[in-house]
């Protein structure tokens, strides 16, 4: 469900505000992390059709900036329909006064992403084959089609598949685990533990009511020198060819754990709001939007 979610997961690295939800533990859970998982499948539409899913396109709004001190333009969160965590950036132009940029991602298993993302009149690309990365940056003059660095292929190629972490994580070679329940925007959710075949571990907050995703652990970030935790809410949730998609979607970094304990107080940092318009499941995708982008593109630019 913007690789996901922006994976769907152009991703680009944004400071931000949060205020964190609150984590009062809650009664006991009478169901185990699979039953869990199993009612969250349900609830997305069902394990049948989730694997029909080759291809989605999702198109919307990146709501980012609004600090004063300097935030630099948001990486778009994974996309919605996985959950994942988003692709990696570098380090853009900064936004002192909030914008709202129109984006465009595609995703196509199992694991291939790309997004276009406009910005200041200009259309910043990044695309992802499952093995290889590129993008174009037009927005810091830089004309060329660039690679992705050794660290973006490396967290790239842990982006989980267009459906997410939970669905067929049997299949996927993944480990869930119950981790307690905690209160997430005023509801009770269970807190579910997945620890992938590469031995990466996520974390992922499921509504007790809806089972529906609420919250999941992004990539950290490095922002003022340090690395911060980060998390992404899911809101609004619609149906779209029988599927659950969360049409909003709010990614907020949070303090150092460090340093709160040594009670220093850190920056603030606006959330990211990403707002979708349309979503297209299994919509016919061109095979070269997912290839590396031609110069004409760069050129284009000029």
């Amino acid at each position: 469900m913007l690789r996901k979610m922006l994976a769907v997961g152009l991703a680009i690295g944004l400071a931000q505000a949060i205020w964190a939800a609150g984590e009062t533990p809650a009664a006991k859970s009478s169901l185990t992390a699979a039953e869990i998982v199993s009612k969250n499948v349900a609830a997305r539409g069902g394990l049948q059709a989730w694997r029909a899913v080759e291809t989605i396109s999702e198109s919307g709004k990146l709501t980012a900036g609004g600090d004063r001190r300097g935030a630099v333009i948001p990486q778009p969160v994974a996309p919605p329909g996985s959950h994942s965590k988003p692709l990696p950036i570098p380090s853009s132009p900064r936004l002192a006064k909030e914008a709202e940029l129109p984006f465009v991602m595609e995703m196509e298993r199992p694991r291939k992403v790309r997004m276009e993302l406009q910005f200041a009149g200009k259309t910043a690309i990044q695309v992802y084959d499952g093995a290889n990365g590129w993008k174009l940056r037009p927005y810091l003059n830089r004309l060329e089609v660039e690679p992705f660095t050794d660290d973006e292929l490396k967290v790239a190629s842990t982006q989980s598949d267009l459906d997410g972490p939970l669905v067929d994580y049997v299949a996927k070679g993944s480990r869930v685990e119950l981790d307690g329940m905690e209160m997430v925007n005023d509801r009770n959710t269970y807190k579910l533990k997945v620890t992938m075949k590469s031995g990466q571990v996520q974390h992922v907050w499921v509504d007790a009511e809806t089972f529906l995703e609420a919250k999941i652990e992004g990539q950290p970030r490095r922002l003022d020198g340090n690395m911060h935790p980060v998390e992404i809410y899911f809101q609004d949730y619609r149906s779209v060819s029988n599927l659950q998609f969360p049409f909003v979607l709010e990614t907020h970094v949070l303090p150092r754990g460090e340093a709160a304990g040594k009670g220093i107080k850190e920056t603030s940092y606006p959330a990211e709001k990403i707002v979708l318009d349309k979503v297209v499941v299994n919509p016919k995708l061109d095979a070269a939007h997912f290839t590396k982008p031609q110069i004409e593109t760069a050129t284009a630019q000029r």
